[in-house]
Order: structure tokens, then C-alpha cells, then sequence
């Protein structure tokens, strides 16, 4: 099981308003050699990255106001690095993005961890121990890229290796299997008391017959709330998953919003945000099929989301669980929403407590809005 790391940062988000979220559902193209995966068309992939950031510093529109931007697991290239960071350092203060980082190894890793230390140094004590201990250099790592542009406009990076790994990460070949990551951050935001967990696609559903990674996050959150009287506001997953509505994600959420066998009021209010890759997906394993996609957002069914069918996305209650369930299609597009502003709504208001602002379509290297 993994250790939940905090750190502070300085974030200041606009009193009395939404906070704004744009979510990207696009296509991941994944190859595989010498049983390890690896990125088969690098730099289609940064293309698309390149022309999602340079529409949120543009800033068309309410996208000034976005507050977080997510990636799906495993898209941008290690080799991108450094440029995809000079880019997000033009975006404005108080924006936090969320990148999968392409399949890397340990050694590269590592390298990264100690360009970043400052930010990354309980990880990057992980990985030092892992590799005197014998864990090899060529061990291939899927993680994601936290950067945080800060309210004095300091640019922060984390890091986050996946503790878990799905079928094709794993191989009877002990020197080709995922490496596994040990210390995952929760993110506090002060002064406006946010807090965020980021995890990578099957690190959400995770469990062994001792412990579960979402048994740990919920122990946390509870801390947080008797301690504080704060509470764990948003958790996000990123995938590239063929299959995002497994009845392990169901189940897990169906627990993790049940309270069926003890209050956790640390997570009531949490929103959990799923970025899928899109439907063009291709990998190994499986060809485009419209099996990926379907990113969506969930929150307590005390926020009463009415159920709602439309082109783009539906409003359902996950096949009868205790919450609700704001459902996206299959396609490529860019989903930009609000998240809920007050976490007990007032009985008396008749406000959707997660509004859809506008939902982007790839148009000839570009992006355009559509109606829905």
C-alpha cells in the first residue's frame, strides 16, 4: 500500500465563484516493445497536448477562468518534458495541471525526481531505497506530472509513479514488470483550504487482503475532517482504460459514497473526476473498438443530479448507487465544467450543482466549441 504524503501549496482561488474544470478526452496511440509499452506515435500525441494548452492560454471565452486541466494516463512524451513545462509556465496563477507521462523506466525516473527534489523528495527517497535494494534501472514506470502554477506565479512539479499495474504491465519477466510507486501526495491548498488527490487509473480500485489504496485515502480524509474540519474536495483518476465502466469502479465507488458500514465525513463531499482516453485509442491489446471514453464526474447523491439524456452526456445514478453520475460519450473532445461551489446546498435552491460550460471538438489541428 502506498503512503499519502501532504503538500502545501499556495493557492488562491476567486472567492464566491465555481471552480472551473477542463477535462481531456482524447486519443492515446500505445505500442509495445521488448514486452515493455511505449508511446507508437509521440509526436501526434504532443501535437494535440501542444494545441489543448495553447487554447487555455488563450483563454477564449470563461477558459480564463479554468482553474484545473487534466490529461489521460500515459500521453505526453518524456521527451517533451521540459517544453510542455515552459509552455504551462504561461498559464495564469492558481491553475493546477494534470499530465500522464508517457512510458518511461526507473532510471529516467529517478533523474527526474532529483531534477524536481525539492517538490519530489519523499518520492525520490523511495526510489533510492528501491534501487539499492535491487530493483533495476529499465524497470518501466507509468506516472503523471502534477505542475502548479501558484498564486505568486511559481511554477511547482510533483510527481506520482501508478502502484498498481493492469495485465499488460505485468509479464512473467520480473525485469519488464511495472515498477510500483510507494508515496502518493495530497495536495492542501491554502489560503483557500482545497484539497486534491490525483491517482492513475487502477490505483483507484486497488486493494490486497489486507489494505485497499481507497480504504487509505477515505482513513486520511477522516483525519483531515476531525483534525481541521477540512475534507478531501476532489479526487481525480486519469486512464487509459478499455474499459472505464468495470463493475470494479462501480463497486468501488458504490463504497467509497455508501457509508454502509461506518460515517466517513472526510469524503461525503468529495467530487471524483474520471479522464478517460478517447474512443481513437489504439494499444496491443485492443484495436478501436469505442470501448474507451465515457470520462465522467461523480458526487453524493445528496446533491440530487437530475437525471438529464443529450447528445454529449447524460445524468444517471451509475446503475442505482448512492450517487450521481455526470457520463460523457466516447468521442474526442474537451469537456469544461464547474465543479460545486457550496458542499450543503440550500434546500431551497433549484441550481444543478455541476453545470457543463462547453464541450470543444478537434477541427483541423485546432479546437472548436460545439452546441449540445
Amino acid at each position: 500500500m502506498f503512503q499519502i504524503i501532504e503538500k502545501q501549496l499556495m493557492i488562491k482561488f476567486p472567492l464566491m465563484r465555481h471552480l472551473h474544470v477542463l477535462s481531456c478526452q482524447i486519443p492515446n496511440f500505445l505500442g509495445r516493445k521488448d514486452f515493455v509499452y511505449c508511446l507508437a506515435e509521440p509526436e501526434q500525441n504532443w501535437q494535440t497536448i501542444h494545441s489543448i494548452i495553447n487554447l487555455v492560454i488563450e483563454g477564449q471565452g470563461n477558459l480564463k477562468k479554468v482553474n484545473f486541466v487534466f490529461f489521460p494516463e500515459a500521453v505526453l512524451p518524456y521527451q517533451r518534458v521540459s517544453e510542455v513545462l515552459n509552455l504551462l509556465d504561461n498559464f495564469r496563477p492558481n491553475t493546477i495541471t494534470v499530465l500522464g507521462l508517457g512510458p518511461i523506466n526507473l532510471g529516467d525516473y529517478s533523474k527526474l525526481l532529483q531534477q524536481f527534489s525539492i517538490d519530489n523528495q519523499e518520492a525520490l527517497d523511495s526510489v533510492v531505497e528501491d534501487l539499492y535494494s535491487g530493483a533495476i534501472e529499465s524497470l518501466p514506470v507509468n506516472c503523471c506530472m502534477v505542475v502548479v502554477k501558484e498564486d505568486d506565479g511559481n511554477q511547482r512539479v510533483f510527481f506520482e509513479a501508478k502502484s498498481h499495474p493492469f495485465s499488460g504491465e505485468e509479464t512473467t519477466d520480473s525485469d519488464h514488470n511495472l515498477y510500483r510507486g510507494k508515496t502518493f501526495p495530497l495536495f492542501r491548498c491554502q489560503p483557500s483550504c482545497y484539497n486534491f488527490m490525483t491517482l492513475l487509473c487502477l490505483d483507484y480500485a486497488y486493494r490486497d487482503i489486507y489494505q485497499s489504496n481507497i480504504n487509505i485515502i477515505i482513513e486520511k480524509a477522516n483525519q483531515l475532517f476531525f483534525g481541521t474540519r477540512q475534507k478531501l474536495d476532489l479526487l481525480a483518476v486519469i486512464e487509459c482504460n478499455p474499459k472505464p465502466e468495470h463493475s470494479a469502479f462501480g463497486d468501488i465507488a458504490n463504497g467509497f459514497y455508501g457509508n454502509y458500514l461506518a460515517c466517513a465525513p472526510g469524503i461525503d463531499d468529495t467530487v471524483t473526476i474520471f479522464c478517460n482516453s478517447s474512443e481513437e485509442t489504439v494499444t496491443p491489446d485492443h484495436v478501436p473498438d469505442g470501448s474507451y471514453g465515457y470520462s465522467s464526474v461523480l458526487i453524493h447523491k445528496k446533491h440530487k443530479l437530475k437525471p438529464v439524456q443529450m447528445a454529449e452526456f447524460s445524468i444517471d445514478d451509475f446503475y442505482n448507487r448512492p450517487l450521481g453520475r455526470l457520463r460523457f460519450n466516447r468521442a474526442t473532445r474537451l469537456h469544461y465544467y464547474s465543479l460545486p461551489f457550496f458542499h450543503d446546498l440550500d434546500p431551497r435552491t433549484t441550481r444543478t450543482p455541476l453545470k457543463v460550460h462547453a464541450i470543444f471538438r478537434p477541427d483541423q489541428g485546432s479546437w472548436s466549441r460545439i452546441k449540445f
